[in-house]
């Protein structure tokens, strides 16, 4: 990479994208968010759009986050601070950031297990699906987005990634190429899914070129992940379900391992179907299975004498 004498906040943003994609090998998601967050925070220390690597201070980093501290989540800003601790990871490879920026980046609390994964209920799902209307192309379109990720547990870039020849028919198996462990996985493919797919595909994808499953209804081009995360945000707003709306497709994956453990599904299979690595990631859904929580609950039964 060669290293100007002069950055720009545009340029630096670029190679910081090119440093995670391919020395870091990020997916594409961790590159899109962590880019974000350094180009906010380099468009807040300077304002004429020339960057000075090492004109950054300490106190620049902690104003950055203590600013959105104040109006975020601490997941949110838990993912800024991870952003920027790259940021400053990769300024130190080009030679030009100080030591003292990544001690600098506050430590954000956030408690794991502290809180309940959010999901839509039995009639919930029900009012989602009839938000979906099959009759028009579109309808049918984000009819078998919402169903593969409320079946089948996707994340919205697996869902955007789907292509033609991931779709074993004969065996009724869908295949997800790369998943966030990095490792693709092959999951059965449910009748109602089955059927909304091919319903799409038969008369809702417009004939083009490109193979990927769901496309653009105008253009043909592939649809990218925000655009799979803003059918649901506009299925559920049109449901009137406009708290949830704001969690996006993320919202169907704790509805599938909500209804997988209360109907006595065990935490590896759960973490198995979402494609969780570690058995902790998928440990917050015991949380929702209220009625296991109160027999743990219930008094010790005396023994009589």
């Amino acid at each position: 990479m060669t290293v100007p004498s002069q950055w720009t906040t545009q340029g630096l943003v670029e190679a910081f994208e090119e440093h995670l994609q391919r020395v870091r090998g990020a997916q594409f998601e961790t590159c899109r968010g962590y880019t974000r967050y350094a180009r906010q925070f380099l468009d807040a220390v300077f304002t004429d759009q020339r960057a000075d690597p090492g004109a950054i201070q300490p106190s620049d980093v902690v104003g950055f986050i203590e600013a959105r501290s104040r109006r975020w989540r601490p997941g949110s800003v838990k993912m800024v601070a991870a952003a920027l601790r790259s940021f400053f990871r990769f300024l130190r490879v080009l030679g030009v950031g100080d030591a003292r920026l990544d001690d600098a980046v506050p430590t954000v609390a956030r408690w794991r297990l502290s809180t309940l994964p959010r999901f839509l209920d039995d009639a919930q799902l029900a009012r989602l699906h009839a938000a979906l209307d099959p009759s028009t192309r579109r309808g049918r379109r984000d009819r078998a987005i919402v169903l593969c990720l409320a079946s089948l547990g996707l994340r919205a870039a697996e869902v955007a990634g789907l292509h033609l020849e991931d779709l074993d028919w004969r065996a009724s198996t869908l295949h997800v190429r790369t998943r966030k462990t990095r490792r693709g996985d092959v999951l059965p493919i449910p009748r109602d899914v089955g059927r909304a797919i091919v319903a799409y595909l038969r008369d809702g994808r417009p004939s083009v070129q490109d193979r990927h499953v769901f496309v653009v209804d105008r253009s043909g081009a592939p649809l990218c992940a925000r655009a799979v995360r803003d059918v649901v945000r506009a299925a559920l707003r049109r449901t009137g379900m406009t708290g949830l709306a704001s969690t996006g497709s993320h919202v169907l994956r704790h509805t599938l391992a909500t209804r997988m453990i209360r109907r006595g599904a065990s935490l590896k299979e759960i973490a198995d179907v979402l494609g969780h690595r570690c058995l902790d990631t998928a440990a917050i859904y015991a949380k929702v299975d209220l009625p296991s929580l109160a027999d743990v609950g219930l008094p010790w039964p005396e023994v009589a004498p």
